[in-house]
């Protein structure tokens, strides 16, 4: 695994340096969009919707639109000046029983290693944890957002739950509920007695993603198999690139056209051949002058012997 951040937990006076890693990770098996008649990749382009042409990424802005139809364009340096936690640290809010926290606001999960050589003050803070039964609001600044999070332990490591804002939960009533009658005594018993029929202790190993594997299945038979549905990409396919990169490409793409140069011809071909041709032929004269060297003795000496 990579670390994705790297900072300090604030724990009163103590400070405890940690690098982020994500704690989990989507094995959903993922699916390029092709063209169906020869399997070619399709590809997007960023388009301006005024000028109908592509935008290169350091050129786009992020705008609001009010529901009155105003826009508002920011740029980074309207972000920069928006209040936000401090980028490398974790302040400890506060220390809460994990059951008055709803599951639904819950978000990503991290791991926290710790980052020190003497990592006393990480394991005080797991320790102290797990003794007082509690979970640790902090706030936590990733990718310029300033989010809420909650800090437990599992299995000895810290672990950092990114969490909605109470406000990002939608309230909700539905009209069907409101004339319900309420369960009888006997619906309610023989509900009751149906769940401890189905209860156990939790074990993770027990529920597995049927559909991820029968897909795999799936897709390893018919690569094995050599079938219809099995078609190579095409080798003159450009490689996937990033927009950055793809951006730098146009902008080179364009210097050189700016300088008058043509690209793509063949005459800068043609034109290195005399220069490749000139150290062969410089080469055949050396050859020649050494074989003229040596024949050189032998004629005197067959002249002195005459």
């Amino acid at each position: 695994m990579r670390s994705i951040w790297k900072g300090s937990i604030a724990f009163g006076l103590v400070n405890v340096p940690v690098k982020v890693y994500t704690a989990t990770e989507d094995h959903d098996i993922k699916f390029h969009q092709v063209h169906a008649a020869d399997g070619g990749r399709i590809r997007y382009e960023r388009v301006c919707t005024v000028d109908g042409q592509p935008v290169q990424y350091s050129d786009i802005d992020r705008a609001y639109e009010s529901p009155e139809g105003d826009r508002v364009i920011l740029t980074d340096e309207d972000f920069s000046k928006l209040p936000a936690a401090e980028k490398h640290e974790i302040p400890v809010l506060q220390f809460v029983p994990a059951d008055q926290i709803d599951p639904i606001l819950y978000d990503k999960s991290y791991y926290l290693e710790p980052d020190s050589n003497t990592p006393k003050a990480y394991v005080l803070l797991a320790k102290t944890l797990e003794e007082v039964d509690r979970v640790a609001l902090v706030h936590f600044t990733l990718r310029q957002k300033t989010r809420l999070g909650a800090l437990r332990v599992r299995d000895g490591v810290l672990v950092l739950q990114t969490m909605l804002w109470p406000d990002e939960v939608r309230s909700v009533a539905f009209d069907k509920l409101d004339d319900v009658s309420e369960p009888k005594a006997q619906e309610l018993k023989m509900a009751e007695t149906l769940v401890e029929t189905l209860s156990d202790d939790f074990d993770p190993s027990l529920y597995v993603d049927e559909y991820q594997i029968e897909l795999k299945k799936l897709l390893d038979e018919a690569i094995a198999s050599g079938s219809s549905k099995v078609k190579r990409a095409p080798e003159t396919a450009a490689p996937e690139m990033d927009a950055e990169v793809v951006d730098l490409v146009a902008a080179l793409q364009r210097s050189l056209e700016a300088s008058g140069r043509k690209v793509g011809k063949t005459t800068p071909k043609a034109a290195a051949k005399p220069a490749a041709d000139k150290p062969a032929k410089a080469a055949a004269k050396k050859t020649a002058a050494k074989k003229t060297a040596k024949k050189a003795p032998a004629k005197q000496a067959t002249r002195k012997g005459a």
